[in-house]
């Protein structure tokens, strides 16, 4: 049977799942928390706030703080694990093929998600979530995942707009999917409890696995067995190609744009990540159905940024798009600290609307300046850097947030917009180094490809 080239199924059916549990597990933790440290039931209501049902404002804050930890120690236990195997696999499918750094995460999704659902059917220890999440990073994560993809796409597109399109619309089905998913989750979660959502989150990722395995075709072909190095020396070997055998102005365009990455990830996801436990608190104390609308509400961001992408790329060169996306996550994040209304926490979206055209276009100008040879390695180090920039900022940002809940919760969402001149001093400088040379670049690599780069 002739198999399908098409990951956009993938990315889609893997952000519903995920994002149909995500929003849940803040939540839970919550309400676990609330019941271990107040001995009492979590204040259910039908209202907009759950807060004018206790109004006991040291308990809010006590259990703000532990939830904040139980994150802190969670991401802290996964991360490690998560960034050396999200090297490994990505960086080895430039030899044994895209798909091994695609469906490994799912089997760590279906790991977690099974073991989220007895933790929650069976009422097991709450610490227990800890092990599960350590368990399922060892088979990387979602920066393996769509680093895999992003590698399987660069493989496909040889012109660099419609490298750069098709990155954003992996983005935009990342967005959408997640929007109906959060949508769903707070009715789900009011009709059903919890442990529906996570058993129907397990069926995507099964399903999910299912079709990499047997409907999606490999892009790239392995060598023959005899000619096969052992996987760590082809790692390092990959990354030491990546850099070794260009120009030092390119390597200093790509290890800026890297750092670029780095700093709008940490930025980005360290202000993003504390959403859910900001909506909880007082004053806005918002039930399982106003989050599931503000984290819909979110994910059109992934959609307005495509069609900002698309538009702009007609007009504008990639640099002067990224900063525009970049302005976008800082106005946004300024906005949100000083959110004390439930219109207030919905209008903080707006000025997000194009906050993720960063991402797909960064990731485009790095895969433009690099061999088809040397994706898997590129898309390694991104991921990598990825899975380090979310997993430190959600460590950082959990533990100043727990520390600064109490005399001002928005301080983490102010310094997280602040944090975001340090890409926009980076990019200053890459404007100048002339990014648009690439295409020379383009056309040295294309040389070097010809004589000693492998075939697809």
């Amino acid at each position: 049977m002739k198999g399908l080239y098409f990951v956009e199924p993938v990315v889609a059916l893997y952000s519903f799942a995920c994002f149909l549990i995500y929003p849940l597990v803040s939540q839970y933790v919550y309400r676990r928390m609330w019941q271990d440290l107040t001995n009492t039931t979590y204040p259910a209501t039908d209202n907009a706030s759950s807060c004018m049902v206790n109004t006991n404002q040291s308990s809010h804050e006590k259990v703000q703080r532990a939830a904040s930890l139980f994150s802190l120690y969670n991401e802290l236990f996964s991360m490690i694990p998560s960034l050396i195997v999200t090297l490994l696999l990505v960086a080895y499918s430039d030899h044994r093929g895209r798909k091994i750094s695609i469906a490994l995460p799912l089997v760590g999704s279906l790991v977690y998600t099974s073991s989220f659902l007895a933790i929650s059917f069976f009422e097991l220890n709450i610490y227990l979530l800890i092990v599960a999440n350590f368990a399922s990073s060892l088979f990387g994560g979602v920066g393996t995942m769509l680093g895999g993809c992003f590698s399987y796409i660069a493989d496909l597109c040889s012109d660099g707009k419609q490298k750069t399109l098709r990155m954003a619309g992996v983005d935009m089905v990342l967005g959408l999917l997640s929007g109906v998913a959060s949508i769903s989750t707070g009715y789900f979660l009011r009709a059903s409890g919890f442990n529906w959502p996570f058993f129907t989150a397990f069926l995507c990722h099964a399903a999910n696995l299912l079709y990499v395995i047997v409907l999606l075709e490999e892009t790239w072909k392995s060598p023959d067995l005899q000619e096969m190095q052992p996987p760590l020396k082809k790692l390092v070997t990959g990354v030491y190609r990546l850099f070794a055998l260009a120009s030092r102005r390119r390597n200093m365009v790509l290890i800026l744009l890297l750092l670029i990455f780095f700093t709008y990830s940490f930025s980005n996801i360290g202000g993003l990540a504390l959403v859910t436990l900001y909506e909880l608190n007082e004053p806005l104390c918002w039930s399982e159905i106003l989050i599931g609308y503000g984290s819909a509400l979110s994910t059109l961001v992934f959609l307005t940024s495509f069609i900002g992408v698309f538009i702009l790329s007609h007009c504008l060169p990639n640099v002067a798009i990224v900063f525009v996306g970049l302005l976008s996550i800082m106005s946004g994040l300024i906005m949100t600290a000083f959110a004390r209304t439930t219109l207030a926490m919905f209008l903080v979206r707006v000025p997000m609307l194009l906050a993720i055209m960063p991402a797909p276009v960064l990731r485009s100008m790095m895969s433009k300046i690099v061999s088809k040879s040397e994706q898997g390695a590129l898309f390694a180090c991104v991921a990598c850097l990825e899975n380090l920039s979310s997993n430190v900022a959600f460590a950082i940002f959990n533990s100043l947030y727990a520390a600064t809940v109490a005399w001002f919760p928005g301080f983490s969402f102010l310094l997280a917009g602040g944090l975001c001149l340090l890409p926009v001093a980076l990019l200053g400088v890459v404007a100048f180094l002339g990014p648009d040379e690439a295409g020379e670049a383009e056309a040295l690599i294309a040389g070097e490809e010809a004589g000693d780069a492998p075939s697809i």
